[in-house]
């Protein structure tokens, strides 16, 4: 008999997935194009840099034929920056998304926009110099499948993927930081921690009841993953207290309309007693 699966992705799940984000390699050997399921890789040249998925970039990694770019954020002034965002700036709310990339418009030479900033942009994004490069009107970019970990992805910003990202390139890729792995480490530890207290802070706002709400906009997808159960798990207590609250509210108040009835009618029974 097959245990019943918790709801949502596991950690390891979430590990997984993390390994499809895009990161920028530099190649040391000549390689051809792969057929993969999302499509052709690009061509290796050295020194010319190239964009890969982080488990082929892993791999080429261990097989020393590549190494990697870390993104802007891994570098340790950026995770200074956020951390003192988060404690300092504002200490309630999560760092906001990495935005969305800009793409120069072929149609206004000298300008750029961002992708999916404004439905009347559609259009111009679309007329794209390089025909590869036209952008679908109908698709919506999110931050899960945004480039955010490419070394020309923006600093000061937490991809959604970080955690999984940071992790497995310190791992297997510790000699490409811009920074010495143990230093980069413990700003990351210091971030987690910052993070997961305010995670746990922030769960306060849902002891009220009717309008409470608790906003997620920023949170990593292994944070999510790490604290669902015990979101879930809270939300759902909350949810049987209220309820439990509002059966004995209507308890008292249907006792109260009947002990008024039934009080009623004992004052008329005495006063026909009393033959007033």
């Amino acid at each position: 008999m097959a245990l019943p699966l918790p709801p949502g992705l596991t950690q390891n799940e979430v590990a997984f997935l993390a390994e499809m984000e895009m990161v920028t390699v530099v190649p040391r050997q000549r390689l051809d194009t792969i057929d993969l399921l999302g499509g052709r890789t690009p061509q290796l040249r050295p020194p010319h840099r190239a964009q890969l998925p982080l488990w082929l970039a892993l791999l080429l990694k261990k097989q020393r034929r590549a190494n990697i770019v870390p993104p802007a954020w891994m570098h340790p002034a950026s995770l200074a920056e956020i951390i003192h965002r988060e404690t300092k700036e504002d200490p309630e709310a999560f760092s906001a998304p990495p935005p969305p990339p800009s793409r120069a418009l072929y149609s206004q030479p000298g300008t750029a926009r961002r992708l999916n900033h404004h439905a009347s942009y559609l259009d111009d994004f679309s007329q794209t110099q390089d025909p590869q490069q036209q952008q679908d009107p109908n698709s919506i970019l999110s931050p899960p499948f945004l480039p955010s970990n490419v070394a020309e992805s923006p600093a000061g910003y937490l991809p959604y993927h970080w955690l999984e990202v940071a992790e497995a390139l310190l791992t297997h890729a510790g000699d490409d930081m811009p920074a010495p792995a143990g230093e980069v480490r413990s700003l990351l530890r210091d971030l987690v921690e910052v993070r997961a207290a305010k995670m746990r802070s922030s769960t306060s706002a849902l002891e009220g009841f009717g309008d409470a709400w608790l906003t997620l906009r920023g949170v990593g997808a292994m944070e999510l993953a790490e604290n669902r159960a015990f979101l879930a798990g809270l939300v759902d207590g909350v949810r049987k207290i209220g309820a439990s609250a509002e059966a004995t509210r209507r308890e008292e108040e249907e006792e109260a309309r009947r002990g008024g009835e039934y009080g009623g009618d004992g004052d008329e029974d005495s006063d026909e007693d009393m033959g007033l």
